[in-house]
C-alpha cells in the first residue's frame, strides 16, 4: 500500500508542471488509475510515454503499488483538459 500524495509527489518530480489526477480503484492503496498531462510528452510514443511515468516509481511497482492504469497525454491532445 502507498498514499496517492507519495505516487503524485514523485511522477511531479520527474515531470515538473505536469497535471496529475490519480484515483485509487479498488480503495486499497495498491490500485490506481491516473491521467497525466505534459509537455515533456509531445513527440513521444505512449510506450515512451508510460517509461517516463514508470521511471520515478519502479521501486514500488508490483509490491506496494500493484497496479497503475496510464492515460499519458501532451497539452492540447484530445482529452488532455488543455
Amino acid at each position: 500500500m502507498i498514499p496517492s500524495d507519495e505516487i503524485r509527489r514523485r511522477v511531479s518530480a520527474a515531470l515538473p508542471g505536469a497535471m496529475i489526477e490519480l484515483r485509487d480503484t479498488v480503495g486499497d492503496g495498491d490500485h490506481y488509475e491516473m491521467v497525466v498531462v505534459s509537455e515533456a510528452f509531445a513527440g513521444r510514443s505512449t510506450l515512451e510515454r508510460h517509461r517516463m511515468v514508470y521511471a520515478p516509481l519502479k521501486d514500488i511497482l508490483g509490491g506496494a503499488l500493484h497496479a497503475l492504469a496510464l492515460k499519458t497525454l501532451a497539452p492540447g491532445e484530445p482529452g488532455a483538459g488543455t
